[in-house]
C-alpha cells in the first residue's frame, strides 16, 4: 500500500522560509510525477508545484513561480518543497501527490498524503 508522509509545516513569520518534506513509500509500478497541492478551509485544492520523476522537469502554478521551488530525491522516494518569501495568503494544508502505475497494464492512479499545516502569521 503506498503512503505517503509530510513533514516540515509550521509556523512561520511573513518572509520566512519552511521546506516541506514528503516521503513515498509502498510498491508501485512506476511513478510518473510527485508534486504539492494545497487546500484552505472552505476552497477547493489548488496545484502548487509538481516533478517529473524521469526527468525531473518541474511545474508550477503561476502565482508560485520564483518563490517556491521542488526537487527529489529518486533514491530516498522522497519529494520536497522549498517555500521562501512566505506570505499570510500562503496559509493552507499542504497535500503531498503522487501520481503513479501500480502495474503494467493499469492507468496512472492519484496517491495523497494526509497533508501538513502552514501557517504564515503578518
Amino acid at each position: 500500500q503506498v503512503q505517503l508522509v509530510e513533514s516540515g509545516g509550521g509556523l512561520v513569520q511573513a518572509g520566512g522560509s519552511l521546506r516541506l518534506s514528503c516521503a513515498a513509500s509502498g510498491r508501485t509500478f512506476s511513478t510518473l510525477n510527485m508534486g504539492w497541492f494545497r487546500q484552505t478551509p472552505g476552497k477547493e485544492r489548488e496545484f502548487v508545484a509538481s516533478i517529473n520523476w524521469s526527468s525531473g522537469t518541474t511545474n508550477y502554478a503561476d502565482s508560485l513561480k520564483g518563490r517556491f521551488t521542488i526537487s527529489r530525491d529518486n533514491a530516498k522516494n522522497t519529494v520536497y518543497l522549498q517555500m521562501n518569501s512566505l506570505k499570510p495568503e500562503d496559509t493552507a494544508v499542504y497535500y503531498c501527490h503522487k501520481l503513479a502505475r501500480s502495474a503494467w497494464h493499469t492507468g496512472p492512479q492519484d496517491y495523497w498524503g494526509k497533508g501538513t499545516q502552514v501557517t504564515v502569521s503578518s
